[in-house]
């Protein structure tokens, strides 16, 4: 008789609680969530990601279903019992430890309340990655090999994973960079083995009105010759733009162009 191999989940449950915070900048705080579980978490880098679930008010722990028909399952929860649920970027991975990244916009949606309120001992639930996966699946910074040079372009909630895509990038791989932030208290180095031109536009406080800066910004700039790889991530109606522009004005093919919306104007920025 053959026997079959259960099949094994790409991403799993991990329940971790806060081993510390670090204000990274005035709009930018890092979380480090710690559990022995997590060595059994793995990290591509590149814009991995993962689901957090929050504790409601009242909870030491969310409840969280596992296994194979979990969202199922979480979608049928009583609203007096389901965590919220939201994405975010592995920022970085070390054994027994996780960091992800949370851009603060004040008491606005669960996840920044609870990162402002955040302590050592905090409980949370997150859906990594599996390392006993053959494959690792969840990111989608996926160029191909013949790709000559990368563009990468979001708002700051795009910037973890652009962060991480960019310490990813091989020796000599040209990237031009565009980052739209709230001020220029938000500029930092960003390590990359890569040739990288980052290009910073501030809003000087002014509020998120849909990626004007960086459509702007983008549109005059001379690209290298070559076939590029885009990624673009951020407010949901910018992103389409931008995707529009480099497909419609640049002639980028638009299979070489990844876009996702983090957020959309006019809703909680989560």
């Amino acid at each position: 008789m053959t026997l079959v191999e259960p099949e094994v989940q790409s991403y799993v449950l991990f329940r971790v609680e806060v081993v510390r915070t670090e204000r990274v900048s005035p709009k930018m705080l890092r979380v480090t969530f710690g559990g022995r579980s997590l060595s059994g978490c793995v990290w591509a880098g590149h814009d991995h990601r993962i689901k957090l679930f929050l504790p409601l008010p009242g909870q030491l722990d969310p409840i969280v279903p596992e296994g194979p028909d979990w969202f199922a399952e979480y979608r049928a929860m009583p609203a007096e019992i389901k965590p919220p649920m939201r994405t975010f970027t592995i920022r970085a991975l070390r054994g027994d430890e996780l960091d992800v990244d949370f851009v603060l916009h004040g008491d606005i949606g669960p996840a920044g309340r609870w990162a402002n309120r955040a302590r050592p001992g905090d409980r949370v639930a997150i859906l990594g990655p599996n390392a006993r996966c053959p494959r690792v699946y969840g990111y989608e910074y996926r160029p191909d090999a013949d790709t000559d040079w990368t563009l990468l372009a979001g708002d700051e909630t795009a910037l973890p994973a652009i962060t991480a895509i960019l310490a990813s990038l091989p020796a000599r791989r040209r990237a031009l960079v565009f980052l739209e932030v709230d001020s220029a208290a938000e500029i930092r180095p960003l390590p990359c083995a890569g040739d990288a031109r980052v290009t910073w536009l501030s809003r000087e406080g002014s509020p998120a009105v849909g990626g004007g800066l960086l459509r702007a910004a983008i549109s005059r700039t001379e690209f290298p010759a070559g076939r590029p790889y885009a990624w673009l991530a951020g407010e949901s109606s910018a992103v389409k733009e931008l995707r529009r522009h480099l497909v419609r004005e640049r002639g980028v093919d638009k299979k070489d162009v990844y876009f996702s919306g983090y957020w959309l104007l006019g809703s909680a920025i989560e």
